[in-house]
């Protein structure tokens, strides 16, 4: 019996061809990536950054050129940044109000007492959490991070009704006291997970020093914390800065408003034209804080934020 075997076709010389072009294909890929790398990777970042900064600067160069215009000039359809005479005027108007000068003095006191005692509350809290053992460390940490699923508008009215049997509407109090109560669990949890990272080394050579926990907390672990405490300081400001409702909820006195109320104010709608120059003038006034802290703060907040991990 004749038996014949055929053998599979091959073509070498088309599998040596698309050998030789999937290299060449590869090839072109590197040297492009590393043209990019090299020569113009650099530059495209320079210029995506630049174009972010430009986008996220638009706002306030509009504001700010507002804040220069006449009530003749804001009321023109087109846009431009820049007004035809800057009017000095409205910033000189509007310092010349008392109003303006009270509201930016309880401000400044509402938020001094809101991070006086909000940082130090949530620095000792944090603390706890983090470098001590006590019975239910876990079980409350659980409890506490279940608050932020809570909404804030969900406790407006409860809290509401609180302060007014302490008898605590139109003070201070309803703002500036929780605050001393470790007020926010998100921040407790960002500071925890900062002093989580720290070796625990610390801890056994301030033990063997006859360091007790408070020291520990002052000396040792607070200082090392300082960029988490920065982010949060950061934070802390620009929340209680621009609060409006909790002032105007709670303070229902014109002595004691505070400087986002006052600009509110500002925005009148039965007032024809709105007088946008004037609100923007006030806004960039209230805009200066807020970009003086965070240039001081800058190099901490960035720290914290890249240090802060998700350990324990």
């Amino acid at each position: 019996m004749n038996r014949s075997t055929t053998l599979p076709e091959t073509n070498l010389p088309d599998t040596t061809l698309a050998v030789q072009r999937d290299g060449r294909r590869t090839g072109v890929r590197a040297r492009a990536r590393s043209l990019l790398r090299g020569r113009f990777g650099p530059l495209i970042v320079y210029l995506l950054l630049i174009g972010g900064a430009l986008f996220f600067l638009f706002p306030v160069a509009w504001m700010t050129g507002t804040s220069l215009k006449t009530i003749e000039e804001v009321q023109q359809p087109q846009l431009s940044l820049l007004p035809e005479n800057p009017e000095w005027s409205n910033y000189r108007e509007l310092l010349a109000e008392r109003n303006f000068f009270r509201a930016y003095g309880n401000s400044i006191f509402t938020v001094a007492m809101v991070l006086l005692g909000t940082v130090s509350s949530i620095a000792v809290v944090a603390f706890a959490f983090s470098r001590l053992a006590w019975p239910g460390k876990n079980i409350v940490f659980a409890i506490m991070m279940g608050t932020l699923m809570l909404p804030a508008q969900a406790t407006l009215v409860p809290q509401y009704v609180m302060f007014y049997e302490l008898g605590w509407l139109r003070t201070f109090n309803p703002i500036t006291l929780p605050g001393f109560f470790a007020g926010g669990a998100a921040l407790v949890f960002l500071l925890r997970q900062f002093m989580l990272t720290l070796p625990k080394e610390l801890d056994e050579a301030a033990e063997i020093d006859g360091a007790n926990p408070l020291q520990l907390f002052w000396y040792v672990i607070l200082p090392l914390s300082r960029p988490a405490v920065a982010t949060i300081t950061v934070f802390l400001f620009v929340g209680q800065w621009n609060n409006l409702v909790q002032p105007l909820l709670y303070l229902q006195k014109a002595e004691l408003f505070t400087m986002p109320i006052y600009v509110a104010q500002k925005h009148n709608l039965q007032e024809s034209p709105i007088p946008w120059n004037e609100i923007m003038a006030a806004s960039v006034l209230f805009v200066i804080p807020v970009v003086v802290v965070f240039i001081l703060t800058q190099r901490y907040f960035v720290e914290g934020i890249s240090m802060t991990g998700s350990k324990g």
